[in-house]
């Protein structure tokens, strides 16, 4: 027979401060809970003969269901009857980690976010059957309705009363793109087909060079790097650092491909589809914005340990001296391509472009809009950072040197790439007897910015704050 166990609010008390508005999802969480243990929802005190239909009617309000005057019944022992209110600690903690539990069940965001990130790839492949989708407009607005519809599936899907960084929403709609740019670079090297025909034709021509090819394999680091800070994002973790390396990294790579394809021989091909990179050069701007003016996670560094640091000077530190000649190296070797690429007419610019760097006059653009970046941009932030390892307290080189090491690892990566791709024409491609010199130097042009984002991270308490006179526990025992 069947006992029933009743919850009510306490006589005389009522449920004023404490009733429970229930909606939707809380409403299928407790019935989930009482389902498991055969129990049933009323509103009412009934008695163990209680049809079960007349057990599930709730009171409803204007926005859900109203306040619980009564909950469940439960199989217990003949007649034994007792009273629970709404704000019981055994009904709350039951409901908690029920909750929990069916938390458990659901797949993590950042798998829910790679499973979308598939639809991209999934589109590609139905438009390319589909002609009335091959037409530049067409193409524009279906990529534009993609991403709509991935921004309100993951509003809809992420917990409303989750608290959710903006952020996310950006890493998860990058993560599409990404996805799309990987197929291009395995269509473009034969390893699928029936993705891209289309698009390279009547989207974006520019896709199918050797650089576009380097820069859409490098979307895989971009996957991964993206897929980690959500994970750490809905896991509580710090991810402040690993999106910092990777808006650098898109930085780079938007601030390259935009103005070398408006500038480069596909500049007089640009089809509508081109202009949705606009929002995706924007947006990591707008993300890197937000990441800086965010307070960083400082490591515990005694202040012994500091005030020691500081006072060494460069002499002192081996490691950072040899990164300043190296960083001072890079800053000549981007100035001296610099003028390579503006034509100078100095003899050992024009020998440098003709016997090993032949890639640099491609005229697709990328390169030379590549160079022309980091002599405008990357040699006076080399400066800085250089200011920054040579001046104690500078703590901000803990941001930028990640940043730095993203965007110079990205462009480097496309940049040996496509100089080594059979896409790009055999007289660009770098000669076979200066090949080494030169993948070498590009190289180092990549290694030594983590090299210094390393050192910063690995060993801090020379770039942060100095410690006022008389705050040491030496200073402190003298005095």
């Amino acid at each position: 027979m069947r006992r029933c166990l009743c919850l009510q609010p306490q006589p005389g008390r009522g449920l004023r401060k404490r009733s429970l508005q229930l909606n939707f999802e809380t409403y299928n969480l407790i019935a989930g809970v009482l389902e498991h243990h055969h129990c049933f929802i009323t509103d009412q005190k009934v008695k163990s003969d209680t049809p079960l239909k007349l057990l599930l009617p709730l009171h409803r309000t204007g926005e859900g269901y109203g306040p619980l005057t009564c909950l469940f019944t439960l199989p217990i022992s003949t007649f034994s009857w007792d009273r629970f209110y709404l704000n019981s600690f055994c009904f709350k903690k039951h409901i908690r980690s029920s909750k929990n539990m069916v938390t458990g069940m659901r797949p993590p965001v950042e798998v829910s976010v790679f499973l979308l990130s598939l639809l991209g790839p999934g589109v590609l492949f139905t438009m390319n059957k589909i002609p009335g989708l091959q037409e530049p407009l067409p193409i524009l607005g279906m990529g534009m309705f993609v991403l709509g519809s991935v921004l309100l599936l993951l509003i809809l899907t992420v917990q409303p009363k989750t608290k959710v960084d903006p952020l996310f929403y950006v890493f998860a709609e990058f993560t599409i793109n990404c996805m799309v740019g990987l197929t291009n670079a395995l269509e473009q090297d034969g390893f699928i087909s029936g993705f891209m025909d289309f698009y390279l034709k009547m989207g974006e021509p520019h896709l199918g060079t050797a650089y576009a090819v380097m820069m859409s394999y490098w979307e895989v680091v971009h996957v991964i790097l993206l897929l980690t800070v959500i994970h750490r994002m809905f896991t509580g973790k710090s991810y402040r650092s690993l999106a910092l390396l990777w808006a650098g990294s898109s930085i780079a790579n938007e601030i390259v491909v935009i103005p070398g394809v408006v500038i480069g021989k596909y500049g007089s091909n640009i089809r509508p589809a081109f202009w949705r990179n606009v929002p995706f050069f924007l947006v990591p701007f707008w993300a890197a914005s937000q990441l800086f003016r965010r307070p960083k996670q400082m490591p515990v560094v005694t202040a012994d340990k500091i005030a020691a640091e500081q006072k060494k000077s460069l002499l002192s530190r081996p490691a950072d001296l040899l990164l300043s000649l190296l960083l001072l190296g890079a800053m000549a070797f981007f100035v001296f391509r610099g003028f390579v690429v503006l034509d100078c007419p100095l003899d050992a610019c024009f020998t440098y472009i003709y016997q090993y760097e032949p890639y640099l006059k491609d005229p697709v653009g990328f390169p030379r809009i590549m160079m022309l970046v980091y002599f405008f941009y990357a040699v006076p932030l080399v400066g800085i950072l250089l200011y920054g390892l040579n001046i104690p307290g500078c703590s901000w080189m803990l941001d930028w040197t990640i940043f730095f090491a993203g965007a110079m690892a990205q462009t480097q990566w496309c940049h040996i790439g496509a100089s080594l791709h059979s896409r790009t024409s055999f007289t660009y491609r770098a000669p076979a007897d200066k090949r080494w010199p030169v993948i070498t130097l590009n190289v180092l042009l990549a290694i030594v910015p983590a090299l210094l984002a390393l050192r910063c991270r690995t060993n801090p308490a020379y770039f942060m704050k100095p410690v006022p006179k008389g705050q040491t526990n030496d200073d402190k025992k003298k005095n």
